[in-house]
């Protein structure tokens, strides 16, 4: 991942749907991006041809590309690295990654709720950790406060770098990153670039403003 001695810094997530390059150049235009996450669009199956366009714009940006979920896929892009969504078998898939990708891919895990699972994978080697609000969660609020406790007991022991993604607003943001987190996700909106671009601008002028008072 890039350093974060900069302090906490965007991770976008972004549908790999129509359009998905425009509003990725938005989003860039808008601020400075860490990270990029690849997903599918709704209903579908990430690929490479969907994919790849957007890997390469990432890394043009000097931004880490990664791919959700498939390692080989990753590799075959010449993707920065992959994420791994929470699992039984996360420690196995984690692995299997890692020997696919070699020690210079980054890993990403999201351990969903276990705290264990996320200290058995920092100790593995991966390159961070991920923690969520799950829009399948219908309580949303009980879902971001599980999330925000567990970005802060991270952030406060151990010197992994923690993701906190589902972010959805710039309050939102600027509470993650008072809170230690190291990367806000922020799910890049699916429609007109202008959108994404207003998104993204905002929130990184919370993460700033908070950057500046701290």
């Amino acid at each position: 991942m890039p350093d974060t001695e900069t302090g906490c810094r965007l991770y976008a997530v972004i549908e790999a749907a129509e359009a998905a390059p425009d509003r990725l150049a938005a989003a860039f235009a808008a601020a400075d991006l860490a990270c990029v996450l690849i997903v599918p669009a709704a209903g579908r199956t990430l690929d490479a041809a969907a994919a790849s366009p957007l890997v390469e714009l990432a890394q043009r940006r000097g931004a880490a590309a990664l791919v959700v979920g498939d390692a080989g896929l990753a590799r075959r892009l010449k993707a920065d690295g992959v994420h791994l969504h929470a699992a039984a078998d996360l420690v196995e898939t984690y692995q299997a990654a890692r020997s696919l990708l070699g020690p210079s891919g980054i890993i990403g895990i999201d351990a969903g709720l276990s705290r264990h699972d996320a200290m058995t994978l920092a100790e593995a080697g991966a390159d961070y950790v991920a923690f969520g609000a799950p829009a399948h969660v219908q309580d949303r609020d009980r879902a971001r406060a599980r999330r925000d406790e567990l970005v802060a007991w991270w952030a406060e022991i151990f010197q992994v770098p923690c993701v906190a993604l589902d972010v959805e607003t710039p309050p939102e943001a600027a509470a993650l990153a008072e809170a230690g987190a190291d990367f806000v996700g922020l799910a890049l909106p699916v429609g007109a670039s202008a959108a994404t671009r207003d998104l993204v601008s905002t929130v990184a002028a919370a993460i700033t403003t908070h950057a500046t008072a701290s």
